[in-house]
């Protein structure tokens, strides 16, 4: 009798255990096949493997994208695209769980299904080409899907994932994660109006685990400032190395007119940043006030809310996430709430609820492909007018020698007489922006006389060197445009302003400078760390021996690099990340200095010992550290002790406009285009080149991709 039961319950242990195995894809639901079909595609892998996709139209174009990144980076892309459908949970577990539960609380399918016929008839194309390039890939290439029925996936499913995306770039992860956790949350951008007080970390986001560290330098140089009388522009972001928002280099040309050299992410049909013939244009991460926490009034029994004089129904929806655990996913019950004022998060402390710029829209599905298309300075502008992407800075240049930087934001438009950096009370519909400022609000310089622009994640009032900048007086507090000054803004103002006329070689030893200046919080932390008392520790007195001799620059040349190198990158974070309560000196200090000793026993190994580059087989030096405009920002410790570095200079690009208006360019990344392809010779191929600061052309000219024989083939 026993062995009957035992075998009855081993038999319902499996039946389950099969039933977590297998359950998930049968409650999934397929989308639809793209109504798609390419007229002439063709793609052309130069000797770096980026390809250069041609096509009859626009759409053509866009199939080919999205062919030609899935034969690099499949395994990303259906990352991305499990995210929008609400599965990355069942491919990512309970990371991707996270990011699921953000795609259900900001109910990002009711935005795209509701707007998704409202976008132009040839953006929606262009979105639909794109998935059913997706779509080709997926039928030729079975044994890479990595979740069944996630294809064939729509042009729907992909817009959607610029609507979950866009406002993870301007701190919503700190928000939500901040709410759900029922923390302090971080001091937001702008003038303070109120005490802040400190940031917890986030948690795993639509854009990667480190979305707070995200950033990027920026500088576009008129032909007055050259010494050649070119127009230069610098594209350098600072973004993760692997992953769904790491770059994607690419050349595009259209015979409907689309010529286009830039990079994107998985999931985008088009470039983000780059240039055409005429002009282009590069992105930083800003950090404005975007975002309004509402404390509402609930009834007895939470489901009603007090706004205007009323009791108002709390929209409340179940929804089921999806974990995977080994060989099995879980089902985990969340419910979802919503309010007039957008989703709302209940915790022990009561009941938030969150407004952010860009909520419930997809305009920003459109914007890009318009600048993509523009040919001038004018249509390029009013195609930033139509104010689809929430926040990011945009640095331009084109062949007519303008250079303009746009402090881009969706600015909500507030009424004074409100705490906007604290918690508004939910009740009061003044309270309650409903529309966004428009664009001639936005912070802008065009044509400074200094001759240059520039942007490091900070401030737009330091933007173009002393008499040139922008007044904060002439914007109102109301927007929150943010004050915060990164040490590679003051460097590259320094540099700038003391460099006179500007050439090729002298612009590179910008970007590449590897120095701290010896104001700000990178001073106020180095003094604190060299006044700790070092009574008692031969550790600490040593390290502050060592530090004294730093010179303060990562350039692998002097003495005291690693050591400074780690013990700064605990105070930029703080800075950074705007922290009430920075690091304490004493613990960094005694953590750096045993490290040091354990793994290399010396306080002062050579920098490129310590800090690495690895891929593979390849295993270089890096130099540069955590806010220098070389940026090695993010590194894992290995088993080894060395510094794998894991965001920080990625896309790299010079683009030049010459006298005559003819356009040049030069670009570079961290790994290689096949980039999570190990066996491919693109899979870390161009990691020396990024090592020694050398960059490779980029063949934009068809008739000069032609002449090095590049591999061509129909996807």
């Amino acid at each position: 009798m026993m062995r009957k039961l035992l075998a009855g319950l081993l038999v319902l242990i499996l039946a389950l255990a099969a039933a977590l195995a297998l359950w998930e894809p049968f409650t999934a639901t397929a989308g639809r096949p793209a109504a798609f079909t390419p007229r002439n595609v063709e793609i052309a892998r130069d000797t770096w493997g980026v390809p250069h996709i041609f096509g009859d139209t626009d759409a053509d174009v866009a199939y080919g994208v999205a062919y030609a990144h899935a034969e690099d980076d499949f395994a990303t892309l259906q990352e991305v695209l499990a995210m929008t459908r609400g599965r990355a949970g069942a491919m990512m577990g309970a990371d991707g769980a996270k990011v699921d539960y953000a795609a259900q609380l900001l109910d990002i399918r009711t935005t795209v299904d509701r707007d998704w016929g409202t976008l132009p008839a040839d953006v929606r194309l262009l979105f639909d080409a794109y998935a059913a390039g997706l779509n080709r890939y997926a039928d030729r290439h079975p044994g890479e899907v990595r979740l069944a029925r996630l294809f064939p996936v729509t042009g729907q499913d992909v817009v959607a994932g610029f609507v979950l995306r866009s406002p993870f770039f301007f701190g919503l992860d700190a928000t939500l994660g901040a709410l759900t956790e029922n923390k302090p949350r971080g001091r937001e951008g702008g003038p303070p109006l109120t005490p802040g007080v400190g940031a917890p970390k986030g948690p795993a986001t639509p854009v990667g685990s480190d979305a707070a560290d995200n950033g990027s330098n920026a500088f576009a140089v008129a032909p007055a400032r050259s010494a050649d009388g070119a127009t230069r522009l610098v594209s350098n972001s600072h973004q993760p190395w692997e992953g769904g928002v790491a770059w994607y280099e690419l050349v595009v040309h259209s015979k409907q007119g689309w010529d286009f050299a830039g990079a994107n992410f998985p999931g985008s049909p088009y470039p983000f940043l780059g240039h055409n013939k005429y002009l282009g244009w590069t992105n930083t991460v800003n950090r404005p006030d975007l975002i309004d926490i509402y404390r509402l009034t609930l009834d007895a029994d939470g489901t009603r809310y007090r706004f205007g004089g009323q009791w108002l129904p709390l929209e409340s929806k179940r929804v089921w996430l999806k974990a995977k655990y080994g060989p099995f996913v879980i089902p985990v019950p969340r419910t979802i709430h919503r309010s007039v004022h957008g989703p709302v998060i209940v915790n022990d402390s009561g009941a938030f609820a969150i407004r952010y710029a860009g909520i419930d829209q997809l305009k920003m599905a459109e914007q890009y492909y318009r600048l993509n298309k523009a040919k001038n300075f004018a249509e390029w502008r009013a195609a930033m007018a139509g104010q689809g992407v929430p926040a990011t800075n945009f640095i331009y240049a084109d062949a007519a020698g303008n250079i303009a930087m746009f402090y881009n934001a969706m600015f909500p438009d507030r009424v004074p007489g409100y705490d906007w950096r604290g918690e508004l009370p939910g009740d009061d519909p003044r309270a309650l922006w409903r529309k966004t400022l428009p664009f001639d609000r936005v912070p802008a310089l065009v044509n400074p006389g200094s001759g240059y622009l520039m942007n490091a994640n900070n401030s737009p009032w330091a933007a173009a060197g002393p008499g040139d900048e922008l007044d904060p007086a002439a914007f109102s507090p109301l927007l929150g445009v943010e004050d915060d000054v990164t040490n590679r803004s003051i460097r590259a103002i320094e540099l700038f302003e003391a460099s006179g006329q500007i050439d090729d070689a002298r612009l590179k030893a910008i970007k590449y400078d590897t120095g701290y200046a010896r104001t700000g919080y990178a001073r106020a932390w180095v003094d604190r760390l060299l006044a700790l008392d070092p009574r008692g520790d031969r550790g600490i007195a040593a390290g502050q021996a060592l530090l004294r001799q730093w010179d303060w620059a990562l350039d692998g040349r002097g003495k005291g690099d690693a050591l400074a190198l780690m013990l700064l990158r605990p105070g930029n974070r703080a800075h950074y990340q705007r922290m009430k309560d920075g690091p304490d000196p004493r613990e960094t200090m005694l953590e750096m200095t045993g490290h040091l000793q354990k793994y290399f026993g010396t306080l002062d190994p050579p920098l490129g010992t310590v800090l690495r580059l690895r891929r593979g087989k390849v295993d270089l030096p890096l130099d540069g550290g955590n806010d220098t405009l070389r940026a090695s920002t993010l590194w894992d410790v290995e088993d080894d002790g060395r510094l794998k570095v894991r965001h920080g200079d990625s896309f790299l690009m010079f683009v030049t406009w010459d006298r005559t208006g003819r356009v040049r360019s030069e670009s570079i990344q961290p790994f290689g285009a096949a980039t999570t392809r190990p066996n491919s010779p693109h899979y870390a191929d161009q990691a020396p080149l990024f090592v020694e600061k050398r960059l490779k052309p980029v063949l934009f000219d068809p008739s000069e991709l032609m002449a090095t024989k590049p591999r061509r083939y129909r996807p």
